[in-house]
């Protein structure tokens, strides 16, 4: 009996669901990703996912540590061995640079065979240069590896600037100390006085108290003058930008823009300051709060409470908007800490452009 034989064909390949995803919703998941190590990682998965994450509308940049550059003007700006400004802070910020991991390295233009890599020697680039091949960034956010103003242990600085082409408002909320006790400090001789009629005590002019908030107040603006004068070239490669965040992983101090301000940024010319590497701050009046204790949630307490409002001089109106800036500037007991504040007396001061 002979034997039959069969032929059998070969199963279907099983199909790749996730090519049946439209590239509109994994742009939607690659947002969601936004730190652009993560997404230089996610570019190396597939050829589809390496043309797709350029696309991205959403990007987070750390900046994890200082190194040497080369090249265009903004890098020479950060090189550690080019001239240093006269000014601390801004030699400081000048050395901003940003480290990514390796991911980025094989990350390619599409294309073909002859494709190069998306970002080559990342570590040796720039901000710029990393970014520049992301060409629909509408929300970017970079972090800095620590805050740029230098304060004894125990005190608390924190601030929030908005920038257009030069500064439109500040706030800035600092503390001698922040301790879980009701103590206060050498700042007022009898606070229960003090509490109730809502003065600055005469003490906090002679005791080197105001000096220090001068002190806090002028550190602050140079900080952020100098990261809004780095931010330049950023900008203008970057025209789909409608927000843009620039802050510390120490959370001190907060630099934003959004669509206006991007707006006033492109369309006039930011003025720089004539002895350093920043934006000229403009001549400003200033609205100072202080308590010389103040209770927030959780137990804990701010010692020499001190609150600075600035605003570039003759602008007037927009109160609403100017309340609700001072309102929102912080978060959890910051923002307690400002509420606070702001039912304490204003005193006015004025303050030159420099």
């Amino acid at each position: 009996m002979q034997s039959k034989s069969r032929i059998h064909a070969d199963p279907p390949l099983p199909q790749d669901q996730f090519d049946q995803i439209p590239d509109s919703l994994v742009i939607l998941i690659l947002n969601k990703v936004a730190d652009v190590r993560a997404l230089g990682r996610c570019s190396v998965v597939s050829k589809r996912f390496n043309s797709l994450v350029t696309y991205v509308h959403d990007v987070y940049v750390k900046i994890d540590r200082v190194i040497s550059v080369d090249s265009d003007p903004f890098d020479e700006s950060l090189n550690p061995a080019s001239p240093k400004p006269r000014s601390l802070f801004s030699h400081l910020l000048r050395l901003m640079l940003l480290a990514i991991l390796k991911p980025f390295n094989h990350i390619r233009n599409p294309g073909g065979g002859n494709s190069r890599p998306l970002i080559p020697q990342v570590s040796h680039h720039s901000p710029v240069q990393v970014l520049k091949n992301f060409t629909h960034i509408r929300n970017l956010c970079m972090e800095l590896p620590a805050g740029d103003v230098g304060t004894e242990d125990g005190v608390l600085l924190k601030w929030r600037a908005e920038f257009g082409s030069t500064l439109q408002s500040c706030v800035i909320l600092g503390g001698t100390r922040m301790d879980r006790h009701n103590a206060v400090d050498g700042d007022h001789s009898n606070p229960a006085a003090e509490e109730e009629i809502g003065n600055i005590p005469e003490s906090f002019y002679t005791n080197g108290g105001l000096k220090l908030r001068v002190v806090w107040t002028i550190s602050s603006l140079i900080a952020a003058s100098t990261r809004h004068y780095l931010l330049r070239p950023i900008i203008k490669n970057h025209p789909t930008l409608r927000s843009l965040v620039l802050t510390d992983s120490d959370e001190q101090g907060t630099l934003t823009m959004g669509v206006e301000q991007l707006r006033e940024f492109r369309e006039k010319p930011v003025a720089a300051s004539a002895t350093a590497n920043r934006t000229q701050v403009p001549a400003s009046n200033m609205k100072l709060r202080y308590a010389p204790y103040i209770e927030l949630p959780g137990g804990m307490g701010m010692q020499g409470a001190t609150l600075v409002a600035i605003r570039p001089s003759g602008e007037g109106g927009g109160g609403s908007r100017k309340e609700a800036f001072l309102a929102s500037a912080f978060d959890g007991s910051f923002r307690a800490a400002v509420n606070a504040l702001l039912t304490r007396r204003t005193y006015l001061l004025e303050m030159n452009g420099f």
